[in-house]
């Protein structure tokens, strides 16, 4: 496996600041953290998209929507509750960084230090509108598996 190895100056490993939550991270920062015992990663994909994309090891598996029709999840409060012990981060990971964003601000409103993992698991569509291959936590080379 390779990751991509920054400096600690990077502007990869640096918070950059959000409304709502604590900020928003790089994966290569998010994985420091977990790396560390400094986070917990909370995924907040569908089951779906956790078993046919890939996921990461280690990863607390709690969908902030969930398929059919992307309802908030009912038991999401609760699980994220139990997932984060007091006083730990909690990075939140989704496809492309965007559901994660709301997914921190309930977080945060719960009272977590919440970060969202910009560029998600896949990353940016590229020019023909796929994704996997414009940054990202799979792009970067960081853990994860498949099925």
């Amino acid at each position: 496996m390779k990751i991509v190895s920054l400096s600690n100056a990077s502007p990869s490993r640096q918070i950059q600041p959000a409304s709502g939550y604590a900020g928003d991270v790089s994966p290569l920062l998010a994985f420091d953290w977990v790396q560390s015992g400094e986070a917990v990663l909370v995924d907040v994909r569908t089951d779906a998209e956790r078993e046919w994309v890939g996921q990461v090891p280690g990863a607390v598996p709690l969908a902030w929507k969930q398929w059919p029709g992307m309802a908030i999840n009912p038991g999401f409060d609760v699980g994220l509750k139990a997932a984060v012990p007091s006083g730990k981060k909690v990075v939140l990971l989704c496809r492309s960084g965007v559901r994660s964003v709301a997914a921190a601000k309930r977080a945060s409103d719960l009272g977590m230090e919440a970060y969202n993992i910009l560029e998600g698991f896949e990353g940016d569509a590229d020019e023909q509108g796929q994704r996997g291959n414009k940054g990202g936590w799979r792009f970067l080379g960081l853990p994860w598996k498949q099925g």
